[in-house]
C-alpha cells in the first residue's frame, strides 16, 4: 500500500494537507463513479447479479453455495490478504480467485458483457437514481477519507481506486510533475539561450547559476567522454537528462509532492531513452550498417572457426544480457537512492511519533526528530544533485561506448 507520508507510490491525486482541501458531498449522486464502485451496498448488490446470472447459467445444477453464504465468504475475502490486498476488488475478483469452478461458466467475453451490465456507467447512473440514499454516517466517512485529496481529472481514461487505472489513458501525480519540470526546463533555458545567443557576458546571480551547471556538464562529462566533436553532438541530451533527473529530485523535498525519480516506471523510462539512443547512433556510426553496431558488442578475437561457431554465439549471448542488465541497474540505482532517502528520513520522524503518547519522553524525542530530519533533508538535497551526475555520467560512458569500436 502507498505510505502517505512518503508519496512514494503515484496516485492519481494530489495531497495537501485535511484542512486545506475539504471533500463535501452530500449525497451518493454527489461521488465519482469509481468510488461508488469500491461502495459495499453496490459491490453487494453486483454480487448478487452476477450471483443470479451464474445459477441460471448452470441451470440449478451442480453445488451452488447459498447467496448469503458466498457474499459472507466474499466480504471475508475482500478483508483478508496481505496489508488490504484484496480491499475493494469486485466479486468477479474474488470467484476468479476462489472460485474458479464457478468462474469458469463464462467465458471471457461473456464475463466483459456481464461487467459492464452491473457495473458500468447505465449501473451506476441507476444505482445513483435509485431511493436507496447513504447513511449520513457513511457520507461523513467517505468525506473524511477524502479530506486532503485533491483528484486529478481524467479525461481519456477512468479510474480503479486512488492508486490503479481501470481503462485508457490515465494522468496520475507523476505525470503533471515532470510535464511541470519539463516546461520549467523549456522556459527557462530558452530564456538563458537567447542571452548567451547575443554573445554578451553572464550578468547576475541566475544567469550565472544555470550557466555554471552547463558548463560543468561540458567540461567534466561531455567533453572528457566522448571528445570536444562528438561530446557538442551529445551534449543537449546529457543537459536534458540531467536537468530533468535534478527537477525531478528536488521536487521530493517539497512537501505533499514527491519525487517522480521514486517510481521504478520513470527511472526505467530514463533509462530506455539511452539504450535506445545508444542502438540508434550505434547502428549508424558503425559499419556495415546495423550489423555493425551489434558485432561490435563481441569482442575481437582471432579463434579458428570450430572454436569460434560455440564460443561466439555464447558470448554474444552475455553481452547482449549484459546491456541490458547494466542499463536496468541505471534505473534501479536511481531508484534506490530516491527511496532510500524517503525510507530514513521516515524513520526518523516516526521517533517522534512513537513517543507522541509517552509524557516527558516526548518532548526530547520531537526536537531530536526535528533536528535529525532537517540535517537530513540537507543530506537528501546533495543525493538529490549526486544522483542526477551520476546517471548522466553513466550515460555518457554507455553512449560512448555504443558508438566507438572496442
Amino acid at each position: 500500500m502507498a505510505n502517505p507520508v512518503l508519496h512514494i507510490k503515484d496516485g492519481y491525486y494530489f495531497e495537501v494537507p485535511k484542512m486545506l482541501w475539504r471533500s463535501r458531498h452530500d449525497s451518493k449522486s454527489d461521488f465519482p463513479d469509481w468510488w461508488v464502485r469500491l461502495d459495499d451496498d453496490f459491490q453487494h448488490k453486483e454480487a448478487g447479479k452476477i450471483y443470479d446470472r451464474l445459477l441460471s447459467k448452470d441451470n440449478g445444477v451442480g453445488t451452488f453455495p447459498a447467496k448469503d453464504q458466498i457474499i459472507h465468504d466474499y466480504e471475508h475475502w475482500k478483508h483478508s490478504g496481505a496489508d488490504h490486498a484484496n480491499a475493494g476488488k469486485p466479486f468477479d475478483s474474488y470467484l476468479a480467485s476462489e472460485k474458479e469452478g464457478i468462474h469458469d461458466l463464462l467465458d471471457a467475453e461473456q464475463w466483459n458483457d456481464l461487467q459492464q451490465e452491473v457495473r458500468g456507467e447505465l449501473a451506476i447512473e441507476t444505482y445513483k437514481d435509485s431511493d436507496a440514499a447513504w447513511s449520513q454516517d457513511k457520507i461523513d466517512q467517505y468525506n473524511h477519507h477524502l479530506h486532503g485529496k485533491i483528484l486529478i481529472p481524467q479525461p481519456f481514461g477512468e479510474i480503479k481506486n486512488l492508486h490503479e487505472k481501470a481503462d485508457g489513458f490515465c494522468i496520475s501525480k507523476f505525470m503533471v510533475l515532470e510535464v511541470v519540470i519539463a516546461l520549467c526546463m523549456a522556459g527557462t533555458f530558452s530564456w538563458l539561450g537567447r542571452r548567451v545567443r547575443n554573445g554578451d557576458r553572464p550578468r547576475g546571480r541566475l544567469w550565472n547559476f544555470f550557466e555554471s551547471f552547463l558548463v560543468f556538464l561540458r567540461d567534466d562529462i561531455a567533453y572528457p567522454v566522448f571528445g570536444k566533436k562528438d561530446g557538442n553532438k551529445f551534449l543537449p541530451l546529457l543537459w536534458t537528462i540531467f536537468l530533468f533527473i535534478l527537477g525531478c529530485n528536488l521536487l521530493g523535498m517539497i512537501p505533499w509532492l514527491g519525487a517522480p525519480t521514486a517510481a521504478f516506471g520513470v527511472t526505467v523510462a530514463l533509462a530506455i531513452v539511452i539504450l535506445a539512443t545508444g542502438m540508434m547512433v550505434g547502428s549508424l556510426r558503425l559499419k556495415p550498417f546495423f550489423i555493425g553496431y551489434w558485432m561490435n558488442l563481441l569482442p575481437h578475437m582471432d579463434l579458428p572457426l570450430i572454436m569460434a561457431i560455440p564460443i561466439k554465439p555464447m558470448l554474444m549471448a552475455i553481452e547482449l544480457l549484459g546491456l541490458f542488465i547494466k542499463h536496468a541497474v541505471l534505473a534501479v540505482r536511481l531508484l534506490a537512492n530516491m527511496v532510500a532517502g524517503h525510507l530514513v528520513l521516515l524513520g526518523i520522524m516516526g521517533i517522534a511519533l512513537e513517543f507522541a503518547n509517552s509524557g516527558f519522553a516526548w518532548y526530547v524525542a520531537a526536537p531530536v526528530s526535528i533536528v535529525a530530519s532537517t540535517l537530513f533533508s540537507c543530506l537528501e538535497l546533495f543525493v538529490a544533485l549526486l544522483q542526477a551526475y551520476v546517471f548522466t555520467f553513466l550515460a555518457a560512458l554507455f553512449l560512448n561506448a555504443a558508438i566507438h569500436h572496442h
